[in-house]
This record gives structure tokens, C-alpha cells and sequence, in this order.
């Protein structure tokens, strides 16, 4: 099967709704790099916060893969109404054949080390040799979260000391909540690292599909639903990778699932949005700034 590869720049800060709005319309994925670089890195990205719109950019160059018959042109313009631009971007397109694309995908991932012993490890790569290796099978996908943004990366971490922490203090039973789960990389690390519990959250039907078949390829138990069916209870531990502001509206829910000494750890947070996140959050939870990475900060903290 071929494809249609469409390819225009924008502005830096445009880029992440300009790319929202692409997938949301069909495209199968959508790749955003610096527009100064000499080539164009083809591993899809299906989501992930802020996908890769790193500090310091001034433009971007995007790359949207679609259907071989699909209307370029209409589809940039309802993209570029639907992200605020001002105008569609000027755009090329080329031709790729399917087996191209898979073979050029598949040779820019390879099994991740995102912890002490986590690993995110797509399907057609070996594991890695370690005998106390924690292994998180994950293929790109149609939904946010593969391990290589710095955000996913952050939580993976703050994840993997937290579930250590609660072992190393006795506890029995570790409630987990991903809000915004995308592919569920968080909650399927989690169910790895041995919650006894693990409910994962999206708006996006097509992201709990995802979730669903990677949880299967991994063989755990992860309760899977839209918001409005958020199980009942108290979680021990919350984690969300989104964005800044729907982290803001959350905080009251957050509040409302979590017992004092619960734990909580937000990113998808620019740094300089950090402090606004934390002041939403400041009446029940204790927030610091716990990390940063590529100009993104993980906020970390407690229930009071």
C-alpha cells in the first residue's frame, strides 16, 4: 500500500495544533522536527505531548502521512482553520510505499532504558539481556506515548521510584490512575512494576483501543475506560501526561480521587508553565518542580 507524505513549515508555536488538528482529520501520523535540520526523521509520533517542539525552535517542519486518494489540499486547509492559523501553509507532497515507511519506522526504534530497571521494548526487537530487566512491549501506534518524548520519559522514571518507595515502606496494595494514558505506556508500566491496580482514562476511543491491544501484548490486568467511567475509590498514585492547561481543569478531580499521602506526578508541563500548574494544585497537593528535561518539568508531590 502507498501512502501520500505531506510536508509544510510553520511557526515554532503553531506546530503542536497544526499537527493536533492533521491526526484529528485523518492522518495516520505526524511527524514535527526542527525545520534546520538537513532531513526529516520519519519515526511517527501519534500524540505525545508538545511532539518534540523543543525550546528554541523557530519553525517547524511537518510531515503528515495519509491515504493515497485523500484531498491534500482540503485537508490542510480545515487542519490549518482548525489550529487558528492564520492561513494553510504552503505545502510538497511525495509518494512513500508502505514497506518503505514500516522498514524506515521500525530501524529508528529500539528498546528505550527509561529507568533503573524499566525498558520499553517494540515487538521486533530482542530484550535486553539483564535478568531483572522490566520489559514494556510497545509499537508505535495511533495513540500518544512510545518512551522517546522527554515527558514520557520524566513519568517513567517518577513512576518507577514511587511504586519502589511504597514497596520499600510495606505497603500491600498500590492503586494506580493514568489520566490521559494515549497507548497506556504509563499504565502498563505500571501493571509491570506490580500495582495491584491500574485504571487508565482517555477521551480518545481510538487511544483505549490502543491501550487495550498493548495491555493484551503484554499480558496485565488494566481497567480501561473514557472519564465518565472513572471507577470509584481512592488511587494511591496519580499520573497524567497531557498538557498544561487540561492538567489545570483536572485539579479538582484529582483532588477528589486521591486520600491524604497520595502521590502525583504531572507533566506535558513546559517549564515555564510549571508554576501556573502548581498554583492550581496548591490547595490540596504539596507540587514541586521534580525534574527537567528538554525544556519540559515533571511536577511531583503529595495529597495533604
Amino acid at each position: 500500500m502507498a501512502w501520500l507524505r505531506l510536508q509544510m513549515e510553520v511557526r515554532a508555536p503553531l506546530a503542536e495544533a497544526l499537527s493536533d488538528a492533521l491526526l484529528d482529520l485523518g492522518a495516520h501520523s505526524v511527524t514535527i522536527e526542527d525545520a534546520r535540520a538537513d532531513t526529516v526523521d520519519e519515526t511517527p509520533l501519534y500524540g505525545e505531548p508538545g511532539i518534540d517542539a523543543i525550546a528554541g525552535w523557530q519553525d517547524s517542519r511537518i510531515s503528515a502521512l495519509v491515504d493515497l486518494h485523500s484531498d491534500a489540499g482540503a485537508l490542510i486547509k480545515a487542519a490549518a482553520c482548525a489550529a487558528g492559523l492564520p492561513a494553510a501553509p504552503e505545502y510538497d507532497i511525495a509518494h512513500v510505499d508502505d514497506d518503505d515507511w514500516v522498514r524506515r519506522t521500525q530501524s529508528q526504534f529500539a528498546p528505550l532504558q527509561v529507568g533503573e530497571r524499566l525498558w520499553i521494548v517494540p515487538s521486533w526487537c530482542a530484550p535486553p539481556a539483564a535478568s531483572d530487566a522490566i520489559v514494556v512491549r510497545l509499537d508505535p501506534g495511533l495513540a500518544f506515548g512510545t518512551g522517546s518524548h522527554a515527558t514520557t520519559r520524566l513519568m517513567l522514571g517518577w513512576l518507577e521510584r514511587a511504586l519502589r518507595e511504597q514497596r520499600a515502606d510495606g505497603r500491600t496494595a498500590w492503586r494506580v490512575l493514568d489520566y490521559g494514558c494515549g497507548s497506556g505506556i504509563l499504565a502498563l508500566a505500571a501493571a509491570k512494576l506490580r500495582a495491584s491496580e491500574v485504571v487508565a482514562i482517555d477521551v480518545d476511543p481510538r487511544a483505549l483501543e490502543a491501550c487495550a491491544e498493548n495491555a493484551r501484548a503484554n499480558g496485565v490486568s488494566i481497567r480501561i475506560g473514557l472519564p465518565q467511567a472513572l471507577p470509584a475509590g481512592r488511587y494511591d498514585l496519580v499520573v497524567s501526561n497531557i498538557l498544561a492547561r487540561p492538567l489545570v481543569d483536572l485539579a479538582p478531580l484529582f483532588a477528589a480521587c486521591t486520600a491524604p499521602g497520595a502521590r502525583i506526578a504531572l507533566s506535558g508541563v513546559l517549564a515555564e508553565q510549571a508554576a501556573q500548574v502548581a498554583a492550581a494544585y496548591a490547595g490540596d497537593f504539596d507540587l514541586s518542580v521534580e525534574a527537567v528535561s528538554e525544556g519540559w518539568a515533571l511536577l511531583g508531590g503529595e495529597r495533604r
